[in-house]
């Protein structure tokens, strides 16, 4: 495999991973958190209030969740503010090893202690964090620039 193969295939697999991965953490993260919402061509209302947890958020993690060593409202809070700082990294492809990792641990607790019947689902995310952790972002990323120049 020549060289613009190999740049095209690993820029646009690692391109998919990041924005399958970062749609799909990020989405759940915005259904923990209320605040600072703004529609855009619907306008029913503007809230600019300071994103907090929801209540039902909190209330899964306590009822159906139900994580070993963690309060509720303390696990409802770390798991909203990871599902929107990883997924954001991992668009800008920036820290994107370290983004995986920290994606594929949830992963791995969401399987392990709350959806063990789930393991399809998770299986293809851990094939893409694997593949982010192992080959990177791809071309079209910042650690892709910032490492070039060293």
């Amino acid at each position: 495999m020549n060289y613009v193969q190999t740049l095209v295939k690993s820029t646009v697999i690692g391109l998919l991973a990041r924005a399958g991965l970062a749609a799909t953490f990020f989405l759940s993260g915005q259904s923990k958190v209320e605040g600072l919402q703004i529609d855009i061509l619907g306008g029913s209302h503007i809230e600019l209030g300071f994103p907090h947890v929801t209540t039902n958020a909190i209330d899964l993690f306590r009822d159906e969740y139900r994580l070993p060593l963690l309060s509720p409202e303390l696990a409802a809070t770390l798991s909203a503010s990871a599902e929107h700082l990883f997924p954001i990294l991992l668009i800008l492809g920036l820290a994107t090893r370290f983004s995986a990792l920290a994606l594929m641990i949830m992963t791995l607790v969401i399987q392990l202690l709350v959806y063990p019947d789930a393991w399809p689902v998770h299986a293809i995310w851990l094939a893409a964090q694997l593949h982010l952790m192992s080959y990177g972002a791809g071309q079209l990323s910042l650690d892709h620039l910032i490492f070039r120049r060293r």
